[in-house]
C-alpha cells in the first residue's frame, strides 16, 4: 500500500510538470543531447557511489567490522539496487544491514554502522552546500541564499549539538529521545578522535561534489547554459528534498524541486527537466552492478 501511494504521487507530479512543458521539443532535447558528455555524467556517478561505499568502509573500521573494502562497495552497490531499480519494503540501507547480519554481526551494530555513514553523508551534504552558498553567494537572490545558509547551518549545528546528549542522562528516559541519546554515546566513542570526524565528512563532501559533477555533465550534454558553481549551489536542497520518501526513488520530487530553483536563474524549464530524468536514468544505471551483486550473493546462501 505505501508504495501504491508512492507511485500515485510520482505520477500525479509528473502529471503537473509535463502539463507546463511541450512534449515534442523535451523529446527533441532528449534525442539531440551530447552522448559523450552524458557517459562522462554516467562515470562520475559510478565514482561517487564508490567513494560513499569507502565511506561506510572507513566508519565500519572504528567499530566491529572486520569485511574487505570489496564486500562494503558491493554490499553499497546492492543498496543502491534496490533504491533505485526495486522499490520495495526493503530499502537499500536495510540490505546493507542484512549483508551485515550474514556475516554474523549483531543486528544493532550493523544499524549503528549504516545509521552513521547516513548522517555523516547527510552532513556532507550540509557542508558543501554550506561552502558553496558562502563562497559564491549573489549567484542567487539574497532570500535564496540566505534560506540555504540558514539550513545547513542549522543541521551542522544540530549534528554537532548530538555529540552532547550524552551528558544529559535523564533523556535516556524518554523512549522518543533514548535512540538519539544512544546515537550521541556512539558517535561520542567512534569518533573520539575529532579528526576522524572531519575526515569522513571530507569525503562526503567529495561524494558530493561527484554527484554535482554527474549533474554539470548532463547540463553540458543537454546545452543547458549553468555554472557549476550554479549547480554546486541548487543541487544539494534538490537531494535534502529527496530524502522525504513521498515518491518513488524521488522521482517527482527531484524534478519538481529542479525546475522550481533553476527557474530563479532563468533556465529553460524544459532542459531542466530534461537534466533531472536524465540524472535519475543515470542512477539507475550506475546501480546496475548492484544486481550483479545481489544475485552473486543469492547463488552462495
Amino acid at each position: 500500500m505505501k508504495n501504491i501511494i508512492k507511485l500515485l504521487i510520482t505520477i500525479a507530479i509528473f502529471y503537473f510538470l509535463f502539463r507546463e512543458i511541450n512534449f515534442v521539443e523535451f523529446s527533441k532535447i532528449i534525442f539531440n543531447s551530447h552522448g559523450g558528455w552524458i557517459v562522462v555524467a554516467l562515470i562520475m556517478q559510478l565514482i561517487s557511489t564508490y567513494l560513499a561505499a569507502y565511506r561506510w568502509f572507513k566508519i565500519s573500521q572504528l567499530l566491529v567490522f572486520k569485511e574487505k573494502l570489496s564486500f562494503y562497495v558491493q554490499s553499497y552497490f546492492k543498496g543502491t539496487f534496490f533504491n533505485q531499480v526495486l522499490p520495495s519494503s526493503i530499502g537499500g540501507d536495510a540490505v546493507r544491514i542484512i549483508d551485515l547480519t550474514r556475516k554474523e554481526y549483531d543486528k544493532k551494530d550493523a544499524f549503528y554502522g549504516v545509521f552513521v555513514d547516513r548522517v555523516v553523508g547527510l552532513v556532507g551534504l550540509l557542508v558543501l552546500n554550506l561552502l558553496a552558498s558562502l563562497v559564491f553567494y549573489g549567484t542567487f537572490e539574497s532570500d535564496f541564499s540566505q534560506l540555504i545558509i540558514f539550513i545547513a547551518l542549522v543541521g551542522i549545528i544540530g549534528f554537532s549539538l548530538l555529540f552532547q546528549l550524552h551528558h544529559l542522562k535523564f533523556l535516556a528516559n524518554i523512549k522518543f529521545l533514548n535512540l538519539f541519546v544512544r546515537l550521541a554515546n556512539r558517535l561520542n566513542s567512534l569518533y573520539a578522535s575529532r579528526l576522524l570526524l572531519i575526515q569522513h565528512i571530507s569525503i562526503s563532501v567529495i561524494v558530493h561534489l561527484f554527484s554535482v559533477l554527474t549533474m554539470y555533465g548532463l547540463s553540458l550534454a543537454l546545452g543547458l547554459d549553468l555554472s557549476f558553481q550554479t549547480l554546486l549551489i541548487a543541487v544539494p536542497p534538490v537531494f535534502l528534498l529527496t530524502i522525504v520518501p513521498i515518491s518513488l526513488a524521488g522521482w517527482g520530487v527531484r524534478e519538481g524541486a529542479m525546475i522550481g530553483i533553476f527557474m530563479l536563474v532563468g533556465a529553460d524549464q524544459t532542459k531542466v527537466l530534461a537534466m533531472s530524468i536524465l540524472y535519475g536514468l543515470l542512477l539507475i544505471l550506475s546501480a546496475l552492478p548492484g544486481s550483479y551483486f545481489w544475485i552473486k550473493s543469492k547463488k552462495t546462501t
